[in-house]
């Protein structure tokens, strides 16, 4: 009997350097339900906005009640994209904001490359059974590990952190 199913995949050679993302806020405390409550929609016009660079995004992908939990992917279409629109405005001021304070959440992403590699950062999150975190022993984020561009050993400097959120000026 013929398969009712209609099976479809994506042809991605147009995109050799395509960077998926995925990020997520986790509330640990009270005050942090008004954080993520209060980042959630500039998320949303970061990503309305589509920065260059910025293939598709999708939001609430992750998601639970108790802790309150959600979870984003978002698409690159490189690296340097990426990277580029992480050390502008408004990304800039919300990353310098959550190191200074993460107001009773913890922020974590994943970045998967189509030419392969992976990397990610827990910040602030202390259960243990998000993504990589699941499986693999986790060590501190500093020297090589601050970056993503070290983390991956990814060829250039890496661009210069924001004044007052660079690891001399956390650590």
């Amino acid at each position: 009997m013929p398969s009712n199913v209609e099976r479809r995949t994506v042809d991605l050679s147009a995109y050799p350097d395509l960077v998926v993302i995925y990020l997520g806020m986790r509330v640990r405390k009270l005050e942090g339900v008004k954080r993520l409550l209060g980042l959630g929609p500039q998320i949303v016009k970061a990503g309305d906005a589509r920065p260059e660079g910025l293939l598709h995004f999708e939001n609430n992908i992750i998601y639970s009640l108790v802790p309150l939990h959600l979870g984003m992917r978002w698409y690159w279409k490189d690296f340097e994209s990426m990277e580029r629109w992480a050390r502008s405005e408004p990304h800039r001021t919300w990353w310098q904001d959550f190191l200074r304070n993460s107001g009773g959440t913890g922020f974590w992403h994943e970045t998967y490359f189509m030419r392969g590699g992976m990397e990610a950062i827990y910040d602030d999150v202390k259960q243990a059974h998000i993504g990589f975190l699941a499986f693999a022993p986790a060590v501190p984020a500093r020297g090589g590990m601050f970056s993503a561009r070290t983390r991956l050993r990814l060829p250039g400097e890496p661009p210069a952190q924001p004044v007052g959120a660079g690891e001399r000026d956390l650590y």
